[in-house]
């Protein structure tokens, strides 16, 4: 069967690969209709992905069809319309003991560390499969994006009423902003690219935001927002260890940064920038299960409209030509969805 995979950084190759056997006890066989491209498969195209192994397949956000099942296996049947939680926990580490499995010591994601879904078939536990008679594939290849930044948000404890920032406004950070929404905090945007920010007024209503300089500006800026405070929460979803080591400065006292973004980079600051404020620091790493189950509900009730975020399309055999300039701000991507069969 056919597959794309990433042999080294900034390098695609078409593929032949095996066919699957027939799943075992408690996997599925699925076949991958539409597959979004996220931030770490850009990165991991850059080489800049801490996470990834070369050579890999990619694919981690995905809208699947369930085409068999192996024994033992009853929440989902073939025909049933999945998307997939591709974070493949061990079960008896110490996070996985206490129900983090999003950390798991010896984790795998499908995608990163191992081969995901820019293929026509694979198995995958049944587990992970996250079915639902309502939406589409696209709407189901969205979902583990949406969960990335549902995760971030219950990391910081968003309440209504604080002010958050939402530091850099791609598809993690549009993620975020989602379930920052959904508490009734004030949110405000910061990005690099006023594009970007434009889509955050027009699309969410988000009233304040902050176009990126470097400067002393910023945080004058944050501060009039804030009436002098600074913010309650800032979650910083760049991957750019340059915005996460300076976020701190937009913090309140006793307030929370969380880091979303991942980086190859250090991230550095004084210690008194973190300590003097009794400042929370928190890594947010995937999501959880209940993640998956709560965003299928929400799009299906209409409370998450995932449309506007697709700006950009392309096919199978377009792939490798297409996915570079996906990996420049310039183009306008937000989100790009890879139609890898029909």
């Amino acid at each position: 069967m056919r597959g794309i995979r990433l042999e080294e950084p900034e390098r695609f190759e078409y593929v032949e690969l095996d066919d699957p056997t027939s799943p075992p006890e408690g996997y599925a066989q699925v076949r991958t209709h539409l597959m979004g491209i996220c931030g770490s498969d850009v990165s991991g195209f850059l080489g800049k992905m801490p996470f990834f192994r070369y050579p890999r397949v990619p694919g981690h956000e995905l809208g699947v069809e369930v085409l068999e099942v192996g024994p033992g296996v009853d929440n989902i049947a073939p025909g049933d319309r999945c998307s997939i939680e591709p974070y493949m926990n061990c079960g008896r580490c110490f996070a996985c003991r206490r129900g983090n499995g999003n950390c798991c010591e010896n984790l795998e994601v499908i995608g990163v560390m191992a081969d995901g879904g820019l293929r026509e078939r694979f198995n995958v536990r049944a587990d992970k499969l996250h079915p639902s008679k309502l939406l589409s594939y696209e709407q189901l290849a969205l979902v583990e994006t949406l969960a990335i930044g549902c995760h971030a948000v219950d990391r910081g404890e968003c309440k209504e009423g604080e002010h958050v920032l939402v530091i850099g406004a791609g598809p993690i950070g549009l993620a975020t902003l989602e379930f920052v929404r959904l508490t009734g905090a004030k949110i405000t945007v910061m990005d690099l690219v006023q594009s970007r920010l434009d889509f955050c007024k027009e699309r969410y209503g988000v009233e304040n935001t902050i176009l990126f300089t470097g400067d002393e500006s910023d945080l004058e800026h944050a501060l009039e927002i804030t009436g002098g405070d600074k913010f309650a929460i800032a979650i910083d979803a760049t991957g750019n260890h340059k915005s996460m080591s300076g976020a701190l400065q937009f913090v309140a006292h006793t307030g929370t940064l969380v880091y979303v973004g991942i980086t190859n980079g250090e991230v550095s600051f004084p210690h008194p920038a973190m300590h003097r404020p009794e400042m929370n620091l928190k890594g947010s790493r995937n999501a959880l299960p209940r993640d998956f189950t709560r965003i299928i509900k929400l799009i299906e009730v209409g409370t998450i409209d995932t449309g506007p975020w697709i700006t950009h399309r392309t096919t199978f055999d377009r792939f490798r030509d297409d996915f570079p300039a996906y990996t420049r701000p310039e183009t306008g991507v937000i989100k790009a969805m890879v139609e890898v069969q029909t």
